[in-house]
């Protein structure tokens, strides 16, 4: 009799080659909060080892991305130190990079500014109020940022927001609009057609290129949003953060 399958989450990380300068170490094939976790934690670790030939590293929801220059480090020497920090602990129960930041981001949930709130609720077997209350509790990480410049996918939601992406896509959704699907939420960054549900609006800048870090989300950071109503979001339009105060997590 064979042994069952480990769980999703603690399967052995895998080191890929990508391309003629990259290597992706992955810690899953689908999302769980300990894949996440180590994907944070061991792309921190190695911007910390500073190895020579490195040239940038970034993170996916479950995996992390490393670019080297090949003429001063070999793909075998990367692969080499790679597995060496791999082992050297266990990534899935990693503490989370130092840096990060709990932000509170005021939003309007539903009304013409959110239309899909309804639907959304409905799908999760909630009410709209009970929608709003189960949005506003969780404390969700910025698990990854990717899509378009500053955009972050955010979770895990509750269960009950296991809902799937609309099967056709909705034209048009605002900057700073806040979608919900498969137990995440994204807060967009640019104007663009998705297939997720708008649920909620907020006045949050991600991306401001004229600033030295353009991108105000990073990933690891955690995020609550706040109800508000249209007219104080309204007033919230000229500040970049958009009535969004944050504080260091220590």
């Amino acid at each position: 009799m064979t042994d069952p399958q480990p769980p999703l989450s603690r399967r052995a990380p895998e080191v890929r080659t990508i391309g003629i300068a990259g290597m992706l170490v992955s810690f899953g094939d689908r999302l769980s909060e300990p894949a996440n976790r180590a994907a944070l934690a061991f792309r921190a670790a190695v911007e910390a080892e500073g190895w020579d030939g490195v040239e940038e590293t970034s993170s996916s929801l479950v995996s992390a991305f490393v670019r080297f220059d090949p003429l001063h480090l070999s793909h075998a020497r990367l692969r080499q130190q790679l597995e060496a920090l791999l082992r050297r602990e266990d990534w899935y129960a990693a503490d989370l990079p130092t840096g990060r930041r709990f932000w509170r981001i005021p939003t309007v949930f539903g009304t013409d500014l959110a239309p899909q709130l309804g639907q959304a609720a409905q799908a999760a077997g909630l009410s709209e109020a009970e929608a709003i209350t189960s949005l506003t509790q969780a404390r969700v990480r910025v698990q990854t940022i990717g899509f378009a410049a500053g955009q972050p996918y955010l979770g895990e939601l509750p269960k009950a927001w296991d809902i799937p992406r609309q099967t056709t896509l909705t034209k048009r959704i605002p900057v700073g609009a806040l979608a919900v699907a498969i137990r995440q939420l994204v807060l967009f960054s640019v104007a663009t057609p998705t297939g997720w549900q708008h649920v909620g609006q907020t006045a949050i800048r991600l991306f401001q290129p004229e600033v030295p870090d353009p991108f105000l989300l990073r990933p690891g950071d955690e995020v609550q949003f706040v109800s508000t109503d249209a007219e104080a979001l309204a007033t919230m339009r000229n500040d970049p953060h958009g009535g969004a105060k944050c504080e260091a997590i220590t």
